[in-house]
């Protein structure tokens, strides 16, 4: 069954970024996720007035946040699913602190509170359930992403008891051949970077409104469980008269989710 996924770092709300401000390209951003119609969307960096205005222009996707207590100027993780293909029944906030479930709280010398969103749903034309989690690290230092992630799969553990098939999405802020990789390969050894099952260039997924970046670091990713079969990946790299829905490029995968 033909199952869509996208992650989109989608900037926050920066009222200096010229051309590039909310206002300017929150119509191109959602443009570009309707064209390519996903199942289920994980953004990251939105503050709420962002997620709000981007879950009204969205076409067939519903924002998932009645689990949240917004916290004002704070940069969210976000899920948003279409619901005509997916039933979510059990959804959370799980901080990557040394207290995950206090809002806000942050630990290990993070520069900002960093958290990871998650949902429980049902795949109607699969009849298969899921898990899906969404993600933004750190971008300082190397050792606080390895201690956020380690905070991310004890605490999705006692979530997914179930063990469900899983969807990891994000902006990681660091390469897939780094140290929260090899954790999370030692930890989830089943999840597979689709990005690099498909495509063997890498590239970089930030680019800073430039369109184009020559070095860095492919540090938004797509990981699954063998329950998705990727078919398809792709950046998605267009602009409209010189503006980038973001300063990421969005990442759009499509799967065959096994029955």
């Amino acid at each position: 069954m033909n199952f869509k996924i996208a992650t989109s770092n989608i900037r926050f709300d920066n009222p200096n970024d010229g051309i590039h401000d909310w206002k300017g390209r929150r119509e191109i951003l959602a443009e570009c996720i309707n064209e390519f119609s996903p199942d289920i969307l994980g953004t990251q960096e939105g503050r709420e007035n962002q997620i709000k205005d981007l879950a009204g222009l969205l076409k067939n996707l519903k924002l998932i946040d009645e689990h949240r207590d917004w916290i004002d100027e704070r940069m969210y993780p976000c899920i948003y699913v279409n619901p005509e293909k997916i039933n979510v029944y059990e959804s959370g906030d799980i901080w990557l602190s040394e207290t995950p479930s206090t809002p806000g709280s942050k630990s290990f010398e993070s520069a900002f509170p960093r958290l990871c969103t998650w949902v429980k749903a049902h795949h109607h034309q699969s009849g298969k359930d899921f898990f899906y989690v969404n993600t933004h690290l750190d971008h300082v230092l190397s050792e606080t992403r390895s201690r956020q992630i380690e905070v991310l799969v004890e605490e999705c553990n006692k979530v997914n008891d179930e063990k469900l098939p899983m969807i990891l999405t994000g902006d990681f802020n660091e390469s897939p051949f780094e140290a929260v990789r090899h954790r999370l390969n030692h930890h989830w050894p089943e999840l597979r970077d689709t990005w690099f099952m498909l495509r063997k260039d890498e590239e970089p997924s930030h680019h800073d409104f430039s369109g184009h970046r020559k070095e860095g670091t492919r540090i938004d990713w797509i990981l699954t469980s063998p329950d998705f079969q990727v078919i398809e990946m792709e950046m998605y790299k267009k602009n409209k008269n010189g503006v980038y829905p973001s300063d990421h490029y969005p990442v759009f995968g499509s799967f065959n989710l096994k029955e």
